[in-house]
């Protein structure tokens, strides 16, 4: 049988780095949050990192990076194409005091089923399909997929969170949104305290496998409004946020002597959505005319002042463990118009919009108002669009609405970020396309990609699925329902002197679990990015 062991590596109590800019230990950090995301119920709204804080996955950091690590996991192994067993780390306690088991991991992946967990879902049930999760005895869990699944040691196994089996065995899988405890986990963080108003506070889980973390308390305030935050942050009211910069701060901030900056390249971008079910854009060629109209060297130096990379690699994010270094989307203008021409839509009436079957080019740019810098971007697709002959008014929505355009389907075209777990999760590039989110197979025929998700599906390898999903990226950019506009380097503010562990996690920011634990364990954990 073919073995895939992936050995725990050290994470002990021993010596800790109270990161701190005289040495001290840090009795409390006050760290402003966009949003309030409720009680932090994994079923209903959250934002991960601070979910992370309460919950543990068995391999660390996420399926962000190629060589996720055991977390409550000590041992992962691939017995056969189908089939992994996991051994689990001793002396694991939940939140409550609880003894972690094999009881626990075999309850998340069932109840993960049977409940409506969204973010999470296909990583049981579609991609992969897991039939059977058993306990082979207090420490070791099987599991077992209906076909090969190579992924899932490295992306399912460090993406789902734990939960408690004596917390969630009495919750009908029905009601579990409507849960407003707070949570019980196995992470380095307890939330003790949650209000709609005042936010979030948490304090440090003493017994932690990995060791006591670096801060002791967590004050959380949701600060919605962006100018609001820094305006915190400059008063030293916070002392971080979770927020980036926006570009037109970072010169001011670095200049401040009371403020630190940290870079980092998220994975993550601003993208514009075009709806496939609706035409013209259900056509391949006139999807592949947007993209090319785009100018991605404009979007990045006038919406976001040059902080980052043009995006002229496509979907998803070029720095993915999982993306086709091959891939590329150029501006070219003229190859657009050529398309158009191609496909008989001609300005017939002088007027510089194009006309076709049904009428003329005349589409909608639904935007954020909260947003700024997506506004800005809207307005340049407006300008490149018309230089091809498409007529593009620029809408703006409040963030909720824009949120839901995704189900209601109400739109031509919308701006929107698209965060790590869609453009850096190799697996959910694939449920993307039979979600609805990037395309709805197998409802809408699309033979090309149909025949390439058999030949994906076909593969018992990484290194094979891999090959294939490349393929199916270079399908993807060649005819697009979205396009990335440019690639955001984000810049983080701190305060000077307060906390200086700050460390950068793929696709996390730097407000994680894995800033606020001591240096090594991080590393060890492969969970932090430690230079170019």
């Amino acid at each position: 049988m073919a073995m895939l062991a992936l050995v725990v590596g050290a994470c002990t109590n021993g010596s800790q780095s109270q990161m701190t800019a005289d040495g001290q230990p840090v009795e409390r950090l006050t760290i402003a949050v966009p949003e309030d995301v409720g009680p932090l119920n994994i079923f209903a709204s959250h934002e991960e990192p601070l979910t992370e804080l309460v919950y543990d996955k068995l391999l660390g950091p996420s399926p962000y990076v190629d060589d996720p690590q055991p977390w409550l996991a000590s041992e992962v192994r691939q017995l056969d194409p189908a089939t992994w067993e996991v051994d689990l780390r001793d002396g694991v306690t939940w939140h409550d005091g609880e003894t972690f088991t094999a009881a626990d991991v075999v309850f998340t992946f069932e109840f993960f089923k049977a409940a409506p967990t969204g973010r999470w879902t296909h990583h049981v049930s579609d991609i992969p399909t897991i039939e059977t999760v058993e306990a082979v005895d207090d420490n070791t869990v099987r599991f077992t997929c209906a076909d090969a699944c190579p992924f899932l040691g490295s992306v399912t196994l460090a993406d789902l969170p734990i939960v408690a089996e004596h917390v969630w065995s009495d919750v009908p899988a029905d009601q579990v949104r409507e849960v407003t405890d707070l949570p019980v986990g196995t992470g380095p963080y307890r939330l003790v305290e949650y209000d709609s108003v005042s936010g979030y506070r948490f304090e440090a889980y003493e017994n932690y496998f990995a060791g006591p973390p670096l801060v002791q308390e967590l004050v959380m305030p949701v600060i919605e409004d962006p100018s609001a935050t820094f305006t915190a942050l400059r008063t030293g009211e916070i002392q971080a946020t979770s927020r980036p910069l926006a570009p037109e701060l970072i010169a001011e901030f670095a200049s401040s002597d009371d403020i630190e900056l940290i870079t980092t390249r998220p994975l993550q971008f601003p993208e514009l959505r075009m709806n496939f079910e609706r035409p013209p854009f259900d056509v391949p060629e006139f999807r592949r005319a947007i993209s090319r109209a785009l100018d991605r060297a404009e979007l990045l130096d006038a919406v976001f002042l040059g902080e980052g990379r043009r995006a002229d690699k496509g979907y998803p994010h070029p720095d993915a463990a999982w993306t086709n270094p091959d891939l590329s989307t150029p501006f070219d203008a003229a190859e657009a118009s050529s398309l158009l021409d191609e496909l008989g839509y001609e300005d017939t009436d002088g007027d510089s919009v194009r006309e076709g079957p049904a009428g003329p080019l005349r589409f909608t740019i639904q935007v954020a108002a909260t947003e700024p810098t997506d506004v800005r971007a809207a307005e340049l697709i407006r300008a490149d669009l018309a230089e091809i002959g498409i007529s593009a008014d620029v809408q703006t929505k409040d963030a909720a609405s824009i949120g839901e355009l995704f189900r209601s389907r109400d739109f031509d075209l919308y701006i929107n970020t698209i965060t790590a777990h869609g453009v850096a999760d190799p697996t959910q590039f694939i449920m993307s396309h039979r979600s609805g989110y990037l395309w709805k197979a197998p409802d809408m025929p699309y033979p090309q990609w149909d025949a390439l998700f058999e030949q994906w599906s076909a593969a018992t390898t990484i290194a094979d699925r891999t090959k294939t999903l490349f393929e199916m990226q270079e399908l993807f950019n060649s005819q697009p329902t979205s396009v990335p506009l440019y690639y955001p380097d984000e810049y983080h503010a701190y305060r000077a002197g307060t906390f200086d562990g700050w460390v950068e996690s793929p696709g996390s920011g730097v407000v994680h679990k894995w800033s606020l634990l001591p240096p090594e364990v991080g590393r060890d954990a492969n969970a932090v990015v430690t230079g170019e």
